[in-house]
């Protein structure tokens, strides 16, 4: 009796480390996010207002979009090097056709997708590096960009810059947005039953395989996905901008690896966290306007977001390290 009472205790407290993990994997983020608003907010109070919140995260709804499709790749132990690169296709092909010619833009939009999704099978039927051939997708996504728009130029229609200027009640809207796709994600990767076999397709695909799942066909629907959320990156991108850039988001490649990796992601496959992914894009985000407040020359601020970075993921490991 004595023996089962030990026991049970051990028991309780081996099934809580996972949960201690994952809500430290959330939590650090969160946390940080928390600290540099209350710096900022020390030195301009009048940053902590609906107006304030809303120049403080107003750019940050395409990096989230774009962390988000980094974190789908990134859950099948991929990384894409071509995110930032098809962001700013998009934004081409929005400021062209999407006000004028919305079925070209559609269509355009449903190419690209595609396109998205057979260089995800081609990795995996192939056994080929993705980095080498996003990194290779990169350079596709670009020239094409280029040749649609070789300067910026362009224009968003009216009905998407006036949604991206939209001032919803309570919140400002790229609050609201980062909210809604953390909730999806979370309910569709984390919660659901396909969640558990999208991220086992990175985790362990040959058991996901025994039981009855194509993982082709499972890697080709994420990459797919990937695109559609990189879509929603350089559609809301064009909005904020309200013109197309072929070379306006490169540091969203990195920028959403970071997020992914800050909110508790692995390049191991088959470990992210769709909440945690969108509280690191805010976090990094965040990190650009308090590096402002503070002053930092822009020749510091990339370092000094690197810095920021580091001292989270650090701390991060440190906490697991101690969790178990």
């Amino acid at each position: 009796m004595s023996d089962a009472v030990a026991r049970a205790p051990a028991r309780s407290s081996s099934k809580a480390r996972p949960a201690l993990l994952n809500a430290l994997q959330v939590g650090l983020p969160a946390i940080a996010l928390l600290v540099m608003l209350a710096i900022i907010f020390s030195i301009r109070p009048a940053a902590m207002s609906y107006f304030g919140f809303h120049l403080l995260f107003k750019l940050s709804v395409p990096l989230v979009f774009a962390a988000l499709a980094q974190m789908m790749v990134i859950m099948l132990g991929d990384i894409d090097l071509s995110n930032g690169a098809f962001v700013g296709l998009i934004t081409c092909v929005t400021a062209l056709y999407l006000g004028d010619a919305p079925a070209l833009a559609l269509l355009c939009y449903l190419v690209l997708i595609a396109a998205y999704a057979g260089f995800g099978l081609l990795i995996h039927s192939r056994q080929l590096p993705s980095i080498i051939v996003t990194l290779g997708m990169s350079f596709i996504w670009l020239g094409i960009a280029v040749i649609l728009l070789p300067a910026p130029g362009g224009s968003a229609p009216a009905w998407l810059a006036s949604f991206m200027s939209w001032q919803p009640p309570l919140m400002p809207l790229s609050i609201w947005l980062a909210a809604l796709a953390a909730l999806a994600g979370h309910l569709v990767i984390s919660r659901s039953s396909y969640g558990v076999v999208l991220r086992g397709a990175g985790g362990n695909p040959r058991a996901v395989e025994r039981a009855g799942w194509s993982v082709i066909g499972i890697r080709v629907a994420v990459y797919a996905a990937a695109g559609l959320l990189a879509c929603l990156a350089g559609l809301t991108l064009t909005g904020l901008t309200t013109s197309g850039d072929a070379n306006v988001a490169p540091a969203y490649t990195l920028l959403g690896v970071g997020a992914v990796i800050l909110g508790g992601g692995a390049f191991t496959g088959g470990v992210v966290s769709p909440v945690g992914t969108v509280i690191g894009a805010l976090t990094l985000s965040l990190a650009g306007s308090l590096l402002s407040f503070l002053q930092v020359p822009p020749t510091w601020q990339i370092g000094a977001q690197g810095v920021i970075l580091f001292l989270v993921l650090a701390g991060r490991v440190l906490l697991s390290e101690r969790a178990r």
